[in-house]
């Protein structure tokens, strides 16, 4: 698209048409081994979303044990609802606060910060003699959770762009990793030597975040110290002249900003000022765009089939009945399983590999396996399972031999493998990529929210849903919500792939909607 725009607005007095160009040579140029100081830091800032993953999965093994007879702390099921949701009734808190804080702190203090409620969670559910130093426990680290989405703010401003794709969707990787580890450590280990081993990861990510640069885009655009930047640009790369050019390029875009402070008469004219920008194309556009694809995120249900696994497998195979190789851990394991090795994959396709096409071949899968799941249901729909002898059977369904149940799990565990290739990863990293430098940390933190809160609704109601309405029919629902999804992406979502920061600005600027090959 091209850069030679005759507006004056601010977003297109940020772009630079030669800079960019050297940007782009230097994206051919630049060999990974001048970049594994970012990836370093980078993977030390994902270490503690580990803790993420782990808070995720952590119910699935503590409350079977705490209903274990042998427990010292008893549960109802009630106790047992709370233990499980409050992690994510309260990432909103987290998320929130953490985007005034590390714009004002810096990214680094405040990834250092964020092991803290880790560390303090992990304290009280060792030391727990009551449900209550759970429910605590468990809250701490939820809010610890919403603090952890500063992890992608840092990594997406200390990255190269030919790197950047790469390095954002290892948060998924990092995610899922903890998601797995704590699955095959609930085999063999008690909860509270599970809680030890949780401490010492968290320990470890705080102790490596203390080597770890500051971001060179805060210390300029908000600081506007100059040395502090060079010295972290030199700590990122190896190469003076790249250093440099990074220089240059962060160099443009705090001074855009400054120049527009500086123009202010009054507090209350810079105050204007700012609501100004916030309502501008290049945060006003994408922050549509990215509510809009996290509605259909959380709408795709991929989250409620692992926040449910068992009992849709139940629903589907009856009770595993003619599964046999698996039992509900093997289940969740094997989609943890799924996750993981298709968020590595990811990680290493998406730096050639663009957002628009990783959604498209997502979407496409999901809405095949969707409807061809629903509608391989709707034909084997008979009666009961007899193998289930309770008020559920109504929606089980008349699997007749072990392939056909078989045929019906692996159409979900494809579902997921799909739907973790892009749907369930990508618009977490385009907060990092389509956001504004100066509104990434606010507005990334109350995208997160919202999108927490989504969650939270859609996987509080998901079993209401699953007892009024047969599965055929929600996997029917679920491809045409994939369509929709299909069509919004197709027609709105930029792609990043390559692109600056002052590339995504510019083209946010100029141009009202997307359409595809742009």
């Amino acid at each position: 698209m091209d850069l030679k725009g005759t507006s004056k607005s601010y977003e297109e007095n940020e772009c630079n048409n030669a800079l960019v160009d050297k940007g782009k040579q230097l994206k051919l140029e630049l060999h990974w081994r001048h970049s594994v100081k970012q990836i370093l830091a980078a993977c030390i800032a994902h270490s503690l979303v580990i803790q993420v993953g782990i808070n995720m999965t952590f119910s699935a093994v503590l409350l079977p044990q705490l209903r274990d007879e042998r427990s010292e702390i008893k549960i109802n099921i009630h106790q047992a609802s709370w233990i499980a949701s409050i992690v994510t009734a309260s990432f909103p808190f987290g998320a929130l606060t953490i985007g005034l804080l590390m714009d004002k702190f810096g990214r680094k203090k405040m990834c250092m910060l964020t092991a803290v409620p880790f560390l303090a969670s992990w304290t009280l559910h060792y030391f727990a003699t009551n449900v209550w130093y759970i429910y605590t426990g468990r809250m701490i680290a939820g809010f610890g959770g919403g603090l952890s989405t500063v992890a992608i703010v840092y990594v997406s401003e200390i990255s190269h762009l030919k790197y950047r794709p790469m390095l954002l969707t290892l948060n998924s990787v990092f995610v899922t990793s903890g998601i797995l580890l704590t699955c095959v450590l609930g085999f063999g280990l008690h909860w509270t030597t599970m809680v030890m081993v949780f401490f010492v990861l968290a320990l470890l990510s705080m102790v490596g975040l203390c080597f770890i640069p500051e971001s060179p885009y805060w210390l300029m655009v908000f600081k506007n110290d100059k040395l502090a930047c060079t010295k972290s640009l030199e700590r990122l790369y190896k190469e003076a002249t790249i250093v440099e050019e990074q220089y240059e390029a962060i160099s443009r875009i705090a001074q855009t900003h400054a120049n527009r402070l500086n123009t202010e008469q009054s507090q209350l004219l810079r105050l204007k000022d700012q609501l100004s920008f916030f309502k501008s194309p290049i945060v006003r556009t994408p922050m549509i765009i990215l509510l809009i694809l996290f509605i259909f995120q959380q709408l795709s249900s991929a989250y409620v089939i692992l926040f449910y696994a068992v009992d849709i497998f139940r629903k589907i195979a009856g009770n595993f009945r003619y599964i046999g190789l698996i039992d509900e851990f093997s289940a969740l394991i094997l989609l943890g399983s799924i996750r993981f090795t298709m968020a590595i994959i990811l990680a290493i396709i998406s730096n050639k590999v663009g957002r628009r096409v990783l959604m498209f071949c997502s979407a496409v899968g999901m809405i095949a396996t969707s409807f061809v799941l629903g509608l391989y249901m709707h034909l084997t729909r008979g009666g009961h399972v007899d193998a289930i002898n309770d008020s559920t059977t109504s929606q089980n369904f008349n699997i007749a031999n072990e392939s056909n149940g078989t045929i019906a799990v692996v159409l979900v565990l494809c579902y997921i493998c799909f739907s973790s290739c892009g749907w369930l990863v990508i618009p977490w990293t385009l907060i990092g990529e389509l956001l504004p430098v100066k509104v990434r940390g606010v507005l990334g933190g109350v995208m997160v929210s919202l999108a927490y809160i989504l969650m939270s609704i859609i996987v509080k109601r998901a079993p209401f849903v699953m007892e009024a309405v047969s599965l055929e029919f929600i996997f029917l629902g679920l491809s045409v919500v994939n369509i929709c999804g299909l069509v919004f992406m197709y027609f709105f979502l930029p792609e990043t792939l390559g692109k600056s920061f002052n590339d995504i600005a510019n083209h946010f600027s100029k141009r009202k909607y997307w359409v595809a090959n742009e």
